[in-house]
């Protein structure tokens, strides 16, 4: 019974905003909704269709209920995500062990992280929670070799990764990757791998510097998503569409770019999240925080890998969907980013950190669907 006033209280809440707020009705649907979130399996379809209207604001906690999965005894270590960063070199070290714990907080089982041996102690020393593969190289270690030893240094580089990709549910390629020619090349070759093994991957950072000069690397792959801020978005605008970005026209813009690169899905960061892949367009715009400071795109790209491996698990299980998995992963992922963003500057005003938004991904994700 509650599963179908959860569904009646979905529609209701979608199609009807010109009622109060403080209706007691809407009140208690809502709470009727939020109940069978432990029973994820149970939901039918018509909630996420609901939450995947024609509107451009997306009912994110709907989508949150619906991708996450319940906590079950029965399922074994890695079957609630498996996450791979490629990225972290000399310079940056803290983006990608955002990334990395981000997935953790939210519930993937395993996170890995791929970068130079550089950063590699530092990123260890950060978490024992992390497994850290020192295994890219930059330019600077290889300069005096010839050119077939570079290429046999590039080759041991792939097959390090290649080793692994199978096991992995999702890639995030380039929070603190750098731009170092050699690096760049290598992690080019490592996006050709996870495209031939069908591995969805989150493109952020320096990984969108390699993309925009590079389109055919996500060109036509459903299973890319690309999360620029605003100076990325704009060099992807000026690169593929050849023209300035349009605020008037923002949601067209965005279904044109999405569109133009084959269908890959974009989540263009912002005081709105937009959200398309060529076909629709969604908004979430819910909670949020004016605290800038930087690494909250970080958390956002590890978070979006970890709802779109779960929202593949549904594509491919019994209560399939025919929503993308892309577009519901970005959407869950801004939602909840959004909400511990909120809850963090409620506790910390202008000294909130990223660290503080990680700490209050679970808490977040727990206020809209409880584990128990």
């Amino acid at each position: 019974m509650l599963v179908k006033h959860g569904v009646i209280s979905a529609l209701t809440r979608l199609t009807s905003h010109s009622l109060s707020s403080s209706s007691t009705v809407i009140r208690r649907q809502q709470f009727l909704i939020r109940t069978p979130c432990a029973s994820r399996t149970h939901l039918p379809k018509l909630i996420i269709r609901a939450a995947m209207s024609s509107k451009s604001e997306a009912d994110a906690e709907s989508v949150l209920r619906t991708v996450t999965p319940s906590l079950d005894p029965k399922r074994h270590k890695g079957q609630a995500g498996k996450i791979a960063v490629i990225g972290g070199c000399r310079e940056y070290t803290g983006a990608p062990y955002f990334a990395a714990i981000s997935a953790l907080k939210i519930g993937a089982d395993l996170s890995h992280v791929f970068c130079t041996k550089d950063a590699a102690p530092v990123i260890k020393s950060y978490s024992p929670e992390l497994i850290v593969h020192p295994v890219l190289e930059e330019s600077y270690t290889i300069s005096q070799f010839s050119e077939e030893e570079k290429r046999k240094v590039e080759d041991k580089v792939i097959g390090e990764v290649d080793k692994w990709m199978e096991r992995f549910d999702c890639l995030v390629i380039g929070p603190g990757l750098g731009r170092d020619p050699f690096l760049l090349e290598c992690v080019s070759k490592i996006m050709l791998l996870a495209k031939k093994s069908n591995v969805p991957f989150v493109v952020d950072g320096d990984g969108l510097f390699l993309v925009t000069n590079s389109i055919d690397l996500v060109k036509s792959y459903p299973l890319a998503v690309l999360t620029p801020n605003v100076n990325e978005y704009k060099r992807l605008v000026q690169k593929v569409l050849n023209c300035e970005v349009d605020e008037e026209k923002a949601e067209d813009q965005l279904r044109s770019l999405a569109k133009q690169i084959g269908g890959v899905t974009i989540l263009r960061k912002g005081k709105t999240d937009l959200i398309s892949n060529g076909e629709i367009v969604k908004s979430v715009s819910i909670y949020g925080s004016p605290r800038r400071c930087g690494g909250q795109g970080d958390i956002l790209s590890g978070s979006v890998a970890v709802f779109l491996s779960w929202a593949q698990q549904i594509k491919s299980g019994p209560e399939s969907h025919s929503e993308s998995p892309a577009i519901l992963g970005c959407i869950a992922a801004s939602g909840l980013l959004r909400k511990a963003a909120s809850l963090a500057f409620t506790k910390h005003k202008r000294s909130t950190l990223t660290s503080d938004i990680i700490e209050c991904l679970g808490e977040s994700l727990e206020d809209i669907c409880p584990a128990s």
